[in-house]
């Protein structure tokens, strides 16, 4: 084998140690789905599934948007659909600012894409064990927003480091 082989099977044996080693003990769930040709049509809402275990715990709630430069609005709002392990629907619409004031994009920015990981619920208690669904749906005016790369949520247990009040 030679050096250059040997040295590409050990960076890539490092990077894998690297993520395989780093934890993230306060994630429940931190999950995307791509939209199709970057168009979130309002009827296409986007499911995620999570079990909560410890209801004495409370939790951060966040909504990630990956959104293109060229997205024409400020904000985006949703509509986050709960269903509860006794099959309680509950419904609340949240504002997702995505601009300051003087049109700078508040995500963090590669190229012309930019993500984002929004707080929605900060030290939420859910008051069953057992498996939740939460459902996001683009909430605009206009029927399909783009480009809109990519959307979806993290549930993490809630540390004093973690909130973002």
């Amino acid at each position: 084998m030679s050096w250059w082989n040997t040295l590409k099977a050990s960076l890539i044996a490092l990077f894998m140690m690297l993520v395989l080693t780093s934890c993230d003990d306060t994630r429940i769930v931190d999950e995307n789905i791509s939209i199709p040709n970057q168009a979130w049509f309002y009827k296409n809402k986007l499911g995620f599934n999570f079990e909560i275990v410890d209801t004495n715990k409370t939790y951060n709630v966040y909504v990630n948007l990956r959104v293109g430069s060229d997205y024409r609005y400020s904000n985006c709002f949703v509509m986050l659909h709960q269903t509860n392990p006794s099959l309680v629907q509950t419904k609340e619409r949240k504002e997702l600012i995505l601009l300051d004031d003087r049109g700078n994009w508040l995500g963090k920015g590669l190229g012309d894409i930019y993500d984002y990981q929004i707080p929605v619920f900060t030290q939420k208690r859910f008051n069953e064990k057992g498996l939740y669904k939460l459902e996001l749906e683009q909430n605009m005016r206009e029927d399909t927003l783009s480009p809109i790369y990519a959307a979806g949520i993290r549930v993490e247990y809630f540390t004093p480091n973690t909130s973002q009040d």
